[in-house]
């Protein structure tokens, strides 16, 4: 996230923009300005500073907010086949949705390997290893643009997550 896609608002002056922002979920850093007292910032998707304050400094709390609000966003999965995360969207096909939609609630835990081959042999008949090794790799690849990953939790499952880096 740049610098741009963050909001700087005039704190207390913009308060009715903090409102708009806060109900669209943009990040928001409060510009805190003399004499004001500091707000309460109780959303992931916003921080404050007061005024003046250096370059290098602001943009260390632009990217820390940036961080937050990538790691507190949650995947969605449309009826449609569509995963949405962040502003991102990628199609899938009816086997990843199928799959996806026991991965997708449980978001950052392990969804056991026999759930998984369980929902796949519902979908198309087929449990082995080999099959969901290979709907799992297409689903990989097919995330990775929105950031997400899934990562193989060794003798358990899978847990869907975010990438180091955040789109």
């Amino acid at each position: 996230m740049s610098r741009e896609e963050v909001r700087l608002l005039r704190w207390p002056a913009q308060r009715e923009l903090r409102d708009r922002c806060r109900s669209t979920g943009q990040p928001r850093i409060l510009v805190v300005e003399a004499g004001a007292e500091a707000p309460i910032c109780e959303d992931v998707c916003e921080d404050w500073v007061r005024a003046p304050i250096p370059p290098h400094d602001l943009q260390a709390r632009v990217d820390a907010l940036s961080r937050r609000y990538h790691m507190n966003r949650l995947p969605y999965l449309d009826e449609s086949g569509v995963l949405r995360f962040c502003s991102r969207s990628v199609t899938v096909s009816p086997t990843q949705a199928e799959l996806l939609e026991l991965l997708v609630p449980r978001y950052r835990e392990v969804v056991p390997r026999e759930a998984l081959r369980f929902r796949l042999g519902q979908v198309n008949g087929s449990r082995t290893r080999n099959a969901l090794d290979l709907h799992m790799m297409r689903i990989r690849d097919r995330i990775q643009p929105l950031g997400l990953s899934i990562r193989t939790v060794w003798g358990r499952g899978y847990v869907l997550e975010t990438h180091a880096d955040p789109p």
